[in-house]
């Protein structure tokens, strides 16, 4: 456990109450303004240094028609980290061999009006050689028509943007090396690197193809499925010397990250899909990731 709780890489965990960045730790709600930890420069992120990646979960055996696996349930106090209502939350994991799948089905209920935003946040080498050289030849396509330009604290500026003629669009299967190393400025923002929040071509709570990542080395292939109208693209920009699992040491560019979720910093954009959980409604969403070979 001492791993997850040192670690400030987000491997593998559960990120929220709100995944993801909010401009200078404040949002409004129901004529409130909340105030948060601003533990991302001048920005909240992930929930804050205490999110729900540093909780202990307590958790259950759990099958179904996704698989089998563990349901993970923690309740998470009024105002902790600064978010209003209790919240109750169960995140499962499920796998089916049948078709190699992991599947990560979210539900949360909250006894007050608040945001949520909620994501897994795996690092993938579908190389298994955890290098920046190897990710460069991976062959990434998104079903994303827009994008959400950023400044230099990763907050969007404002509304979807086209990808066409820009570094963002990867429409069609595209290595990461004809990309990675663009002078554009979005590029610059992220520290050499993608981390930009791609709008995926859905109506939310529709679950449709959102990314499909081929590695020609190995012949793996990640297909990602979700309902959620975003994934953040993110490759390890950040990375320097930390060790990981199999005491692994990984840098810059040695994975990369697809974080299906809302947009970021959206409680203080009304035009983006809303973070919003009322009182007594429900929260669901699911997300898949599925793998295969290719020859």
């Amino acid at each position: 456990m001492k791993g997850y709780l040192t670690d400030e890489s987000f491997f593998g965990t559960i990120a929220g109450r709100y995944a993801n960045r909010i401009a200078k730790g404040k949002f409004n709600l129901n004529g409130t303004e909340f105030t948060l930890e601003t533990n991302n420069g001048p920005n909240a992120l992930h929930g804050g240094s205490n999110g729900f990646d540093k909780r202990l979960w307590k958790y259950e055996k759990v099958s179904n028609e996704h698989g089998v696996g563990y349901a993970l349930k923690y309740t998470s106090s009024d105002m902790e980290e600064g978010y209003p209502g209790e919240m109750q939350l169960t995140v499962s994991y499920l796998l089916a061999p049948h078709c190699n799948s992991l599947t990560i089905q979210y539900q949360a209920t909250t006894d007050k009006d608040t945001v949520l935003n909620l994501t897994n946040h795996s690092y993938f080498n579908l190389n298994g050689n955890f290098s920046s050289q190897s990710l460069y030849e991976h062959e990434f396509q998104f079903n994303c028509d827009n994008y959400l330009p950023i400044d230099k604290h990763s907050i969007p500026l404002g509304n979807p943007t086209t990808v066409e003629n820009t570094p963002f669009d990867f429409r069609t299967p595209t290595k990461l090396k004809d990309r990675i190393n663009s002078k554009e400025k979005q590029l610059v923002q992220a520290n050499g690197g993608f981390d930009h929040n791609l709008c995926i071509n859905n109506t939310f709570g529709e679950e449709v193809d959102a990314a499909l990542i081929y590695d020609p080395e190995s012949g793996r292939v990640l297909t990602v499925k979700t309902d959620q109208p975003g994934v953040q693209f993110y490759t390890a920009n950040y990375l320097e010397n930390v060790k990981g699992k199999s005491d692994i040491t990984y840098n810059k560019h040695a994975a990369f990250c697809l974080e299906t979720q809302h947009y970021p910093d959206s409680p203080n954009h009304p035009d983006f899909p809303t973070t919003v959980l009322r009182k007594d409604e429900t929260f669901n969403s699911i997300t898949r990731f599925i793998f295969s070979t290719r020859q």
